[in-house]
């Protein structure tokens, strides 16, 4: 008796591809080593002797054949599971399985974010160092300053605003009460030391009398022996300029001059206003036509505007020049003060333009570096926050020509402190 169902037998198998086959066709289990799993499939079904593709049951794609008496040969393709062949399944059903998911690694995530923040800080710490610093116009070559003081201990800065209209159009002279005058002349002039006992501002009245000394001229060359004229010191800089200024500064004081800063009236209102204005208490009610300043007595913030009418401001002061040293010094300290307030400093918006208006209208000399116009601003934020001594320059009354005489003795002992950088004790009175 045959054990094959009916109508399968040796003879009629011949033709197929299988096993004992004589077809010289190829045999497909030898083709793919894993396509038949269990049983053989009953005829008729697949191609030679292969199963067909899976079918889907409940939405999965790992079943076995189902025909319509809903016979399951266990055939599993690999197919839609993603599945290599002879990768491992789960042995019946060929499904295969995942590693779970590992736990986030928060501690090297925080390392990552960490490295990633300093280095981006790192990189635009520099950059913006680079930048700024190939802002600064370092025009005043002190190398030409011809038989200097020796320097002392701790530093000094000259610095010097000037009433230089370069660049402002009509419409900005006539707003900010500049007039038209040709060239530039110094409007104020300080002394800033720096050292081991806190900050002292001095301020250099431009009416003081001066001898002009024997200098070089800055453009020339030339050697100008000193012929013992005196002059009021803000014609020195009229005169030649910055170089002959530091000049007359050092032989009239006996004080090295490490430093030389100048800035603009346009320089001088754009930084005000880059920063939001400054606040500063003023002590009087002030009117003044010449330089456009009308301010009631009391706390309040000034623009660029009104503060550069502010510091100009000398005719309505009962001191003149000297009330109006003492306004510039007050208000360049509170500038300074504003200008490294947290607001400023860590806020992006405020501290590139605050940096690019002082930056470009700042003149300096060619060995200014970005700290030393760092240690200046600090310097002058600590006097205004009562770390340091600001005073004007000694004067014992009124020259034969008109000027205003400095007090030989006290100034002499003011010098001498500032080079042994000592305590100040010299008043300007």
């Amino acid at each position: 008796m045959n054990d094959w169902p009916q109508a399968w037998s040796d003879d009629n198998r011949g033709n197929r591809y299988g096993r004992g086959s004589a077809s010289a066709q190829p045999e497909g289990a030898r083709v793919m080593r894993q396509v038949r799993r269990g049983q053989a499939a009953p005829p008729g079904q697949g191609y030679g002797g292969v199963p067909p593709q899976p079918s889907y049951v409940n939405g999965q794609g790992h079943g076995g054949y189902h025909n319509d008496s809903g016979y399951d040969d266990g055939y599993d393709s690999g197919y839609n599971t993603g599945q290599v062949y002879g990768g491992g399944g789960d042995g019946g059903g060929g499904r295969g399985t995942r590693e779970p998911r590992p736990a986030p690694n928060w501690r090297r995530r925080i390392k990552v974010t960490s490295i990633t923040l300093v280095t981006l800080l790192l990189v635009t710490t520099v950059a913006t160092y680079f930048w700024a610093d190939s802002k600064l116009n370092r025009e005043v070559d002190l190398s030409k300053v011809i038989e200097r003081p020796e320097a002392g201990e701790g530093t000094n800065y000259l610095i010097v605003g000037s009433d230089s209209r370069a660049g402002m159009s009509a419409e900005e002279k006539k707003k900010l009460h500049t007039g038209s005058a040709e060239g530039k002349r110094t409007d104020s002039m300080m002394i800033l030391h720096t050292g081991s006992n806190g900050p002292t501002l001095i301020s250099l009245p431009r009416d003081s009398n001066v001898t002009i000394p024997s200098f070089k001229g800055s453009d020339s060359g030339k050697l100008y022996q000193g012929t013992g004229r005196q002059v009021k010191l803000n014609a020195a800089y009229a005169e030649d300029g910055p170089e002959l200024l530091v000049r007359t500064v050092e032989a009239n004081t006996g004080l090295h001059i490490d430093h030389y800063v100048e800035i603009g009236f346009a320089g001088f209102a754009n930084i005000v206003d880059s920063v939001g204005g400054v606040e500063i208490d003023i002590p009087q009610d002030i009117k003044d036509s010449k330089s456009g300043a009308d301010f009631k007595k009391g706390k309040q913030t000034l623009n660029g505007e009104e503060a550069l009418a502010f510091v100009r401001t000398r005719y309505a002061l009962a001191g003149s020049d000297l009330d109006r040293t003492k306004n510039q010094q007050k208000f360049l300290s509170a500038l300074a003060n504003q200008v490294a307030t947290p607001g400023t400093v860590l806020n992006p918006f405020k501290l590139y333009p605050t940096m690019g208006a002082g930056l470009d209208s700042l003149i300096v000399d060619k060995d200014m570096g970005l700290y030393d116009l760092a240690s200046m601003f600090w310097a002058m934020k600590g006097v205004s926050g009562g770390e340091g001594t600001s005073m004007n320059m000694p004067i014992s009354g009124n020259s034969a020509n008109g000027n205003l005489q400095w007090d030989t003795a006290k100034v002499k002992q003011l010098v001498e402190q500032l080079k042994n950088d000592e305590t100040v004790t010299v008043s300007s009175k």
